[in-house]
């Protein structure tokens, strides 16, 4: 087996999706405690007494309690090379989420056992859907009262149209909880209270219908237990590999993330049934991991990691072959080539300098302007990985600088902060003014606190009437020149100097799109 074949089986790299408050920070923190990467779980919500989670590390994050931003996390687990990335869960944040699931190769989803599914769980499942990623699911919160088991697994199949396996199934939960059985590796689990700390949790006993089970839980939850087996037995698929890694079969996991509890059962069954890292698709033909040669994408670009420098840092998922540190490789839109000298991993905001990485690994690279979402590198190939497009934006704003001495500090903020993909930035072509387009209003929030606390320069934004900004393109480039001067006050550009059409209406745009056929409207970045 080569090096880089023997580097690739090592590797499993995934992302945790959920709606906000299902757990999904506190459960990212309880994997990095079982991969030794921290040894106490830090508080989800900072307040004066207890530090933000080890994830959350953005100052507006640790106010308001939420990612905003993905987190990539490294770790290892017995011998295996966790990369894990943590994504926002909250919707105004769903960009960010949709582009970092272009770079896993498998998702654990949190849901909570007293709310179930919710909207925000349904779109981020739509987007593993369009890719096929392969589902763990996880339910959370076993220790509250929540809803039965079963109505919790038909709402999941019928809201989110997957089949679903239990792999492990809750004796109880709130305040009669009792553990939970593992089907997979057949053992029982008893749940013993609160425990912030690891703890290994002990198999107490691995036959279902052994004596010992009612002296562990007592006669009545071990009816319960074996009656709900049976049923399982004959509602639900058996469990395939095979059909997990198409996409097409969820393995289920109970626990609570807070207690600690059935974090271990997820992460060792997660360990032997997740996908290695995958193929990718290119504009010119599908990339193997295994190649000699290396390539790979930037998902993300963070500006300001650390506030006390300067730094901007693209986020690189490798592809194939091997990336090395000081080797050349080709920036392919750019067309040049590009060395990195000080290239990282991560653990949540520590960084390591790092000499070379594999298939599935996230590296940071120190960046002074050269990257965009979306940029491809490679050994000298020259091609473009596909399916990581900017959407067009659902809500928009002027831009108004508060300080006309900070100008040039705001359009430095505003051209990092919009390189990390947090909104998009269009430009009026007749008078230059400046507009803000992002997917969630909470957005412009955390933009006019990070450009003043990261740039010294405050701003405003005024509303303004706008129903969709469509990027436009046409074989006939008579009627775009003549389209872009007929529409002259509704065209913008974007970051890239695309052209964006400004619809006021949805009458507008579909008036736009009759009276225009040579025109076509696009409503994703990501077209030829």
């Amino acid at each position: 087996m080569s090096e880089i074949s023997e580097e690739i089986s090592k590797r499993k790299t995934f992302g945790i999706i959920s709606h906000p408050d299902a757990g999904k920070t506190t459960l990212t923190e309880k994997l990095l405690l079982f991969g030794g990467a921290i040894q106490t779980a830090g508080a989800v919500k900072s307040n004066k007494n207890a530090r933000a989670a080890l994830s959350d590390f953005m100052e507006i994050e640790k106010q308001r309690g939420i990612s905003v931003a993905t987190s990539v996390m490294g770790f290892e687990y017995k011998g295996v090379k966790i990369n894990l990335l943590d994504t926002p869960g909250h919707q105004d944040f769903s960009e960010d989420t949709f582009r970092t699931l272009t770079a896993v190769d498998s998702v654990i989803m949190m849901i909570d056992s007293v709310k179930g599914v919710e909207s925000q769980t349904e779109k981020l499942l739509e987007v593993c859907r369009m890719r096929n990623t392969p589902v763990v699911v996880f339910i959370n919160k076993l220790d509250r009262e929540g809803r039965d088991p079963f109505d919790l697994l038909d709402e999941i199949e019928n809201k989110l149209s997957i089949k679903v396996c239990p792999l492990s199934w809750p004796i109880s939960m709130g305040k009669t909880f009792r553990g939970v059985y593992n089907r997979f590796e057949k053992h029982l689990l008893s749940f013993q209270g609160i425990n912030s700390k690891l703890s290994d949790e002990v198999t107490l006993i691995n036959d279902i219908h052994s004596p010992e089970l009612v002296d562990i839980i007592g006669e009545k939850y071990a009816n319960k237990l074996i009656e709900d087996l049976e049923l399982i037995e004959g509602v639900y698929p058996a469990f395939s590999r095979d059909e997990y890694l198409k996409g097409n079969i969820s393995p289920v996991f109970f626990g609570s993330a807070v207690n600690n509890f059935g974090i271990k059962d997820l992460l060792d069954c997660f360990i032997s049934i997740a996908p290695s890292p995958l193929h990718r698709e290119t504009d010119t033909r599908m990339i193997e991991p295994e190649e000699e040669k290396f390539s790979g994408f930037v998902f993300k670009i963070h500006a300001n990691i650390d506030p006390r420098h300067r730094d901007r840092i693209a986020f690189l998922r490798v592809c194939s072959g091997k990336f090395e540190r000081s080797k050349f490789y080709l920036h392919t839109r750019l067309k040049k080539e590009l060395r990195f000298s000080n290239p990282t991993a991560f653990m949540a905001q520590e960084k390591n300098i790092i000499d070379e990485a594999f298939p599935g690994d996230i590296v940071g690279l120190y960046d002074s302007g050269n990257f965009k979402i979306g940029d491809t590198l490679t050994e000298g190939e020259n091609m473009i990985f596909k399916g990581i497009p900017s959407f067009s934006p659902e809500i928009f704003r002027f831009v108004i600088n508060k300080d006309p001495m900070k100008s040039k500090q705001l359009a430095k903020g505003l051209e990092q902060l919009t390189d990390e993909g947090v909104a998009q930035l269009f430009t009026m072509a007749y008078n230059g003014q400046k507009i803000l387009g992002v997917v969630g209003a909470l957005q412009f929030e955390v933009i006019q606190h990070r450009l003043l606390a990261e740039y010294a320069a405050s701003c405003n934004f005024e509303p303004i009437n706008l129903y969709k900004a469509c990027w436009i393109s046409s074989h006939n480039s008579k009627s775009l020149k003549d389209f872009i001067q007929d529409k002259y006050t509704k065209i913008a550009v974007d970051k890239d100097d695309k052209h964006v059409y400004l619809a006021e209406s949805a009458w507008n745009l579909q008036m736009a799109q009759e009276k225009n056929p040579d025109i076509t409207f696009h409503f994703t970045s990501e077209f030829k």
